[in-house]
């Protein structure tokens, strides 16, 4: 695979915690992949805010709010940078 292969196939996730990008979507996947990509951190979200929502957290330090909310800014935006992808792609299909 050539460099240029490799650019116009894969596409960074937002880098987080690094200055470059260290993960990739591979944008040829098919859609239902993608989206199910995509739903399955949705969903992983959404099942753990309701568990947090629903947790007593008054024994919690500072730092362990900062983690819960930390996992939960990442999964989000992986799904954003996924979505991201799929509109792409619906959009060149037009």
């Amino acid at each position: 695979m050539t460099m240029h292969q490799s650019i116009c196939r894969f596409t960074p996730l937002t880098p987080i915690a690094t200055t470059q990008p260290v993960l990739f979507i591979d944008k040829t996947v098919p859609l239902t992949e993608l989206h199910a990509c995509a739903s399955e951190r949705l969903h992983a979200t959404l099942d753990y805010l309701t568990l947090m929502a629903c947790a007593t957290l008054r024994d919690s330090a500072a730092s362990d709010l900062n983690t819960l909310t930390n996992v939960a800014r990442i999964l989000v935006q992986d799904v954003t940078d996924v979505f991201g992808v799929i509109e792409q792609r619906g959009l060149e299909d037009q």
